[in-house]
């Protein structure tokens, strides 16, 4: 039974789950003995609900023009409707007969028939509406595919009046569906691409209209115009093909969960040992449709393959796997064509079914033999950032003689790398240098400290000392490598608008300029570099900023990946500009491509300065003021008027960053204090910046001056001052702690004390003991429970591969150990949440316990998320920083869904009557509890 993915299956089968846990209650009761109670009257009702509903399924059916949902859903009314006949059997036997064994367990397998059956309805409505919204993508996909064939404007026109009904149409349905989902990641995607597609179809229209134009009149720039209308016309489709993928998603992916990768492959193994079934069954039967949930089965198992390829340990046996897949979907796709024409029974199609069904075979034990080795080498994903890297690594360093798997090493070697990659892009210098010796210096450490390890050496204080010297310089390198991104970005990002500017410029030169193609070819490529240089800064900050999370780091590579695609697009229409002047359809063109460029950028930029620590950001940008005033009085000496006015231009540019980060920073709190300060500081730098302006042009007429060098000094210098002033507001400011008491004071109140000195005499002495025959002493009361002792008894063993509800719970555990309990209800919530999951792992296992244990432990997990979000909401309340509650409200939104679904899925569970359910689906659904738990901790 899945895990659910919109709200509307959840809200219909939470109450349908209550009944049945009541009911499953019942029956564990009476086989202790007890009668079951007079059900009659109950069971009428949902009998009578089920026929309502098998009903409305049938009309719905006979309504319905989906063959598939003709295929898929009469069986699971008709699942439903035996289920309620044998609830309704077994209510009038027990209440002949409240004893009756055969009855009960008639009566939870009737249950477990309505909940499951249920849930098999509401699914295949729900892919049957599904499809209905990817028909009509695939209708948009279909029709924008025309425009290679549009060469007149009359055409254009029937395609925009055509076109604009179906992508309103489109826009619409995946809008509504994004509402309904429950996986937020799935949500996100989802609104991202409609925004894209928002954007990019003006600039299509546009560039279609454009190539019209210019092929009309024989232009030699119309093979240009048409590299562009194709550009947008795939990026069109890329966007309307993601958004397909997402909507046949129905599970919480990897972008969901961390996990090592063997947990991941085994998982992926588990997945498509349950769809194998279904696809062969749908290849076996040459009448099955293309579409049917069969095919979808097979899909799905060939998705779960891919996503064992990326995990794989060993690159060729990922390389295999994406080829196998890529076999199995030719063969699928040939045998659709042959059963769509009614060939579904010929020779040649029964020879590709059966192929496929080998190729499966074949892909599944590719899996397997993958997640052997990743569980033989203890293979894990390592962390996605620079932060959780070094925690990592640290956790490793605290105890090295324990056995991780060598992830510890890993991700202290992966540091090293990145250090030095981050290194490699820095001009040669005194920061270049530093890095890279604080990298050299942290490989011999860890060489030494793994050495050690492998000679089993690991607790010893050599080894100890060794991990002390390099936990000192991982946390030096990592403040270098934060100071340096910070510094790049500075640098990178001073000007990103100064060579599109220019380049237009060019493009729209008069065509009398001389040298007029020279010059245009000369600033394409400097537009072209600085959009490499932005690109390339973008991703090298995502990988070692010291303050993102994977969602951000995601959010700066597809920024930079569009921008990237995005330039030399621009640069052919401003082509396009410069070879036909005065064609307003080419300039409405290059306008929109510009203005999509310069948003990306920004949007870039943005992300820059949010996952960039603000301190370092401006700490670096003091520097770089400070470095252009130095070059400006270099200048002054040498009446270099062209150097004045650069570095100027420079100083006011960085200050007006300086402002804009410093914007976001007020924008971003809600402390009046933190507001009032960091506003005067700004408005003080707003002020200065025109006045060194104008004293800077002054000098650049007359660099001899000495006025004006004065002049310039002057404002310059209280320039300088308002920067440092805005870096110290948005500094946090530490406390200083009290002075220690003067030893000599406390000796003075000690000598004053008397014995003597009683006002109001001693007091009375208490009565003699009595007899101990008459007075009997109070019986000890019990020792108080530890919880923290609790927690270390319970998880004193690591868990093993098989129990992958257990290992989600010793995660959390891990996590909450670096937190101190006392007087912090959320910490406490947490180590408790941590506990009723290990108690669960072992009832899902059948490790003891009874079904009414393992539905109410479930009820108190989700209990207990409901308390963690209660809590953390509480604090979200009191963060003056919006970001920070903007981002853990969105987190806590997500636990109330995993909780419910954990409930449902425990009922389930608890009606198998000994049957065996596979774990994972309680893997995803405990391990994203867990991911949002931590995430909560972090947060805060």
């Amino acid at each position: 039974m899945p895990v659910f993915h919109t709200k509307t299956i959840e809200s219909i089968l939470e109450p349908v789950a209550q009944q049945v846990s009541r009911l499953v209650i019942l029956h564990e009761e009476a086989e202790d003995g007890n009668a079951m109670p007079d059900l009659s009257q109950s069971v009428a009702t949902v009998k009578h609900a089920v026929d309502n509903l098998i009903q409305i399924g049938y009309e719905t059916v006979n309504t319905s023009d989906d063959s598939i949902l003709k295929q898929d859903m009469p069986p699971a009314l008709q699942r439903v409707e035996e289920a309620a006949t044998s609830l309704l059997e077994a209510s009038n036997m027990l209440k002949e007969d409240p004893f009756f064994a055969p009855a009960r367990k008639k009566l939870i397998n009737g249950s477990r028939g309505i909940l499951q059956g249920t849930s098999a309805l509401l699914l295949a409505f729900d892919e049957s509406e599904v499809r209905k919204i990817i028909a009509q993508c695939r209708r948009v996909l279909e029709y924008i595919g025309i425009t290679e064939v549009i060469e007149s404007m009359d055409d254009l026109v029937t395609f925009v009046k055509n076109i604009s009904p179906g992508l309103t149409r489109m826009t619409k349905q995946v809008d509504d569906r994004e509402k309904e989902l429950t996986h937020q990641v799935h949500k996100d995607i989802l609104l991202r691409c409609l925004e894209e597609i928002k954007v990019l179809t003006p600039v299509l229209i546009s560039g279609i209209k454009t190539y019209i134009q210019l092929l009309s009149s024989n232009s030699p720039s119309s093979a240009d115009a048409k590299n562009n209308r194709d550009h947008t016309c795939k990026a069109v489709g890329v966007e309307i093909e993601e958004i397909i993928r997402v909507l046949q998603l129905t599970s919480a992916g990897e972008d969901d969960i961390e996990a090592d990768d063997a947990a991941i492959l085994k998982n992926v193994l588990n997945e498509m040992e349950q769809r194998q079934q279904e696809a062969h069954d749908w290849l076996r039967d040459t009448q099955s449709l293309p579409g049917a949930s069969g095919e979808k089965a097979l899909h799905d198992m060939l998705a779960s393959a891919l996503v064992a390829a990326g995990r794989c340990p060993n690159p060729r046996d990922a390389e295999v796997i994406k080829k196998t897949v890529s076999d199995v979907q030719s063969m699928v796709n040939a045998l659709n064509e042959l059963r769509a024409s009614g060939q579904g029974d010929s020779v040649q199609a029964q020879a590709l079914a059966k192929g496929i069904e080998e190729k499966l075979a074949d892909l599944k034990s590719l899996v397997l033999q993958a997640s052997s080795s990743a569980e033989k080498s203890g293979a894990k994903q390592l962390a996605h950032t620079l932060k959780s890297q070094i925690e990592a690594a640290l956790r490793w360093l605290r105890n090295p003689a324990a056995f991780d798997h060598g992830y510890g090493e890993q991700a202290t070697r992966a540091i090293i790398a990145d250090g030095r990659r981050l290194a490699a892009t820095l001009p040669p210098g005194k920061d270049r240098d530093q890095l890279l010796k604080l990298c050299n210096d942290a490989e011999v450490c860890v060489n030494q400290l793994s050495d050690l390890c492998h000679r089993g050496m690991g607790g010893t204080p050599q080894a100890k000392a060794v991990a002390r010297a390099l936990a000192e310089k991982l946390n030096e390198l990592s403040e270098s490598m934060t100071s340096a991104v910070a510094e790049k970005v500075v640098e990178d990002f001073l000007d990103v608008g100064g060579p599109l500017k220019a380049l237009t410029a060019a493009a729209t030169a008069p065509l009398e300029t001389p040298h007029r193609e020279k010059i245009f070819q000369e600033k394409a490529d400097q537009f072209q570099g600085h959009s490499c240089t932005l690109v390339e800064t973008g991703k090298i900050a995502a990988a070692n900023s010291g303050v993102q999370t994977k969602h951000s780091i995601e959010a700066v590579n597809k920024t930079a990946k569009q921008l990237a695609d995005l330039s030399p697009v621009v640069v052919t229409s401003a082509k396009v500009v410069l070879m036909n002047p005065g064609q307003e359809a080419a300039v409405e063109h290059f306008n929109l491509v510009k203005q999509q460029w310069a948003d990306n950028v920004e949007k870039l930029k943005t992300l820059m300065d949010e996952n960039t620590d603000t301190q370092s950001f401006m700490k670096a940008t003091e520097a770089a003021i400070l470095s252009d005033t130095s070059r400006i009085e270099e200048a002054i000496v040498t009446a270099d008027s062209q150097a004045i006015v650069d570095n100027a231009a420079n100083i006011a540019r960085r200050s007006n960053r300086i402002l804009q980060v410093a914007q976001q920073e007020v924008d971003n709190s809600e402390d009046p204090l933190f507001q009032q300060e960091l506003k005067l500081a700004s408005d003080k730098l707003k002020a200065v910046v025109p006045q060194m302006v104008k004293n800077a042009k002054s000098l650049t007429l007359n660099p001899r001056s000495s006025q004006h060098g004065q002049n310039w000094r002057k404002e310059n210098d209280v320039l300088v001052d308002c920067v440092r002033g805005i870096r110290l507001a948005v500094t946090p400011k530490t406390h200083p702690h009290p002075p220690p008491l003067s030893p000599y004071a406390a000796q003075a109140d000690i000598s004053q004390l008397s014995l003597d000195d009683v006002r109001d005499g001693a007091p009375p002495r208490p009565p003699p003991p009595g007899d101990s025959n008459d007075l009997a002493a109070p019986p000890r009361p019990p020792l108080p429970v530890d919880p923290d002792a609790e927690m270390e008894r319970v998880f004193q063993q690591q868990p093993q591969e098989n129990q992958p509800i257990m290992l989600a719970a010793h995660t959390l555990h891990q996590e909450v150990k670096h937190w101190e309990s006392a007087d912090n209800e959320l910490v406490t919530a947490a180590k408790q949440m941590a506990l009723l999951m290990a108690k669960l792992s072992s009832l899902v296992r059948g490790e003891g316990g009874s079904k009414k244990e393992l539905i109410d432990t479930a009820r108190k997990v989700a209990e207990q998320s409901a308390v963690v979000t209660k809590l953390a909401k509480g604090l979200a309340a009191e963060c003056t920083d919006r970001r920070m509650r903007t981002n853990l409200l969105q987190v806590c939104e997500r636990i109330p869904t995993i909780g419910t679904q954990l409930k449902i899925l425990c009922t389930v569970k608890a009606t198998m009557l000994g049957a065996q359910e596979s774990s994972k689906y309680w893997f995803w659904l405990v391990l994203l509890l867990v991911g949002v738990t931590c995430d909560i901790l972090h947060k805060l």
